[in-house]
């Protein structure tokens, strides 16, 4: 039988699942990356997960989530999380523009999908519940990069050069904020200092501000400003500064789990063109990787999984098309890890991630 997924693990989560399996109850923490539409063949994966998996769970779930990581979990919490998802994927997956789109198009056409997606009354259901604890990272500016101007490209290209030499410069043009459910005390965040970093306490005034923010992707995007509870400032995509995360989760209690949608987790933004900076084993020795497999991604239309330039290369009814495949072949990832957390032939299937 085919494999769709593969499961790396770091030392102390593969030694637990070899003796343990995969429970919900296991997991402290849920992990959400930056990407725009790659998430799509994820979909089914997070249907199981919202509706069924973490249904019985009797702790509190954390979960951590920049751009389209943040997004998708924001139907967490609402009184119904399985529909909520739906609606999302539904809604991004149509998402139409003009010939050629400007900023402020697609601006208003993320405040209009929000606005459906996460109303006031969701806001209000996951603020007023804890089984689920929201964290959305969020990029504050400095300098140039907090330009809406020609200078925020400068402000880009210099940034990446820093970054490039030493990826703690990259806290002299952005900070990162942590927007976190009132609830949470943030015990697994506390290390977090190889950027400039401040918490923020998520309410209904600030909820929708931050989830925006979070998927403000430089210069395609406006971004927000002076959300309110966090320093004034413009506030852009949290995967500037964490990408598909780089961070230490050894305060975390329990696992983490980690369903993504590439082979390797690239810290920040401005490191996809830097091969020799990825994140390894070594760093997460608590996380379950979940990935799609080379069989899985070559099933798919045009083989390979969605991203932002189908857009361009691809006319409306051909790429929405695309995109709802990609998201009916992700039920089958769903479907075997279910499969194999049910029947404990995750033991097996679950590689230890060396460094």
């Amino acid at each position: 039988m085919t494999d769709w997924i593969n499961i790396k693990a770091g030392s102390s989560a593969y030694q637990y699942i070899q003796e343990q399996g995969l429970k919900a109850d296991d997991i402290g923490l849920l992990l959400g990356a930056s990407g725009g539409p790659k998430w799509f063949v994820l979909q089914g994966l997070d249907k199981w997960m919202f509706g069924e998996f973490f249904k019985d769970k009797k702790a509190p779930l954390n979960t951590l989530g920049t751009s389209a990581g943040a997004w998708r979990f924001a139907a967490l919490g609402q009184q119904d999380p399985v529909a909520a998802s739906d609606l999302f994927c539904r809604l991004y997956r149509t998402q139409t523009y003009s010939a050629k789109p400007d900023r402020n198009e697609i601006t208003s056409e993320a405040k209009a999908l929000l606005a459906k997606y996460v109303p006031d009354q969701a806001v209000t259901e996951i603020l007023g519940q804890s089984a689920v604890r929201h964290h959305f990272i969020v990029a504050r500016c400095r300098g140039w990069t907090a330009a809406e101007t020609k200078k925020q490209m400068l402000g880009l290209l210099s940034s990446a050069f820093a970054n490039s030499m030493n990826r703690r410069w990259l806290g002299r043009f952005y900070e990162r904020v942590i927007f976190h459910h009132p609830q949470s005390d943030l015990s697994f965040a506390k290390g977090w200092n190889d950027l400039p970093t401040h918490h923020v306490e998520l309410t209904q005034n600030n909820f929708q501000q931050a989830l925006l923010a979070t998927g403000s992707i430089p210069l395609v995007l406006d971004g927000v400003v002076d959300i309110p509870g966090a320093p004034k400032g413009i506030y852009r995509d949290g995967g500037v500064t964490d990408y598909h995360f780089d961070l230490d989760f050894s305060d975390v209690n329990g696992l983490v789990l980690y369903p993504h949608f590439h082979k390797e987790a690239i810290p920040g933004w401005f490191d996809k063109r830097l091969s020799w900076r990825r994140t390894t084993g070594k760093k997460w020795p608590g996380v379950v990787f979940i990935t799609p497999s080379e069989d899985f991604i070559q099933s798919l239309p045009y083989g390979k999984i969605p991203d932002r330039t189908d857009f361009a290369k691809l006319d409306a009814a051909t790429r929405i098309d695309y995109w709802e495949k990609a998201v009916d072949a992700g039920k089958r990832m769903a479907d075997q890890l279910q499969d194999w957390v049910a029947t404990g032939k995750i033991r097996e299937k679950t590689k230890l991630w060396l460094p």
